[in-house]
């Protein structure tokens, strides 16, 4: 089962967001808290997936997010957003969020991503996508990334096109025919190449340098 835990203020999201949810045989929400409970909720209940809201009046969401990537066993992290939250994002991404969610979610979606990142994929939100793009990558930042991208084997770029549609280690050893641990080795290195990014931001770089026909989508494998 897939334990997973939301954290948002309003008590009608976590509700709805768990009955959702609740209808998958394999996912179990196994908590749901505002943002000042979070982190020992979350630590406590053992969540494998958080999803957590930017915005919360009592502990912002990017707090929420440094405090769980800090803790010894860091849960899978996906940000729930809205339209006007858009400045919030870039920060989200560079403290290691796996994936942003729109609230509006379509139900099948949610519980596609929530298995995508159970297993180490990410995912974005095409409503969010643009967003997090120009948070990202300044000019500056995408030259960086750019002749970062030339200097990977080809094996390697194979290997961050497939991060590029939010593929997981295992859905990337299979679509390349390669032992799980081989691939594990393959993506360490890539992030290590393009300076330690996580798998939202090389998806992120793969796109702009035109390895993919677009940005993961909620889901993973397309």
């Amino acid at each position: 089962m897939i334990r997973v835990a939301v954290v948002d203020d309003e008590q009608l999201v976590r509700s709805g967001l768990r009955l959702i949810l609740g209808t998958a045989p394999d996912i179990e929400v196994v908590a749901d808290c505002s943002g000042g409970e979070a982190v020992d909720t979350v630590v406590r209940v053992g969540a494998d997936v958080v999803l957590l809201d930017i915005r919360m009046p009592d502990v912002d969401g990017l707090t929420v997010l440094r405090r769980l990537r800090e803790t010894p066993r860091p849960p899978a992290v996906a940000m729930l957003t809205t339209f006007d939250a858009q400045e919030y994002l870039a920060a989200a991404l560079r403290e290691g969020a796996a994936g942003f969610l729109l609230k509006d979610t379509e139900p099948e979606q949610l519980v596609r991503a929530v298995r995508t990142l159970a297993e180490g994929g990410s995912v974005l939100d095409p409503g969010v996508t643009r967003a997090v793009i120009g948070g990202f990558l300044a000019a500056e930042a995408e030259a960086t990334a750019a002749a970062a991208v030339r200097a990977l084997t080809p094996r390697e770029r194979e290997v961050l096109a497939l991060l590029g549609e939010g593929l997981a280690n295992p859905q990337i050893a299979e679509r390349m025919g390669l032992a799980a641990s081989t691939v594990k080795d393959h993506v360490r290195a890539v992030l290590g190449k393009l300076g330690g990014l996580n798998r939202v931001q090389a998806a992120i770089v793969a796109d702009r340098a035109g390895l993919v026909a677009g940005l993961p989508q909620t889901g993973g494998p397309r």
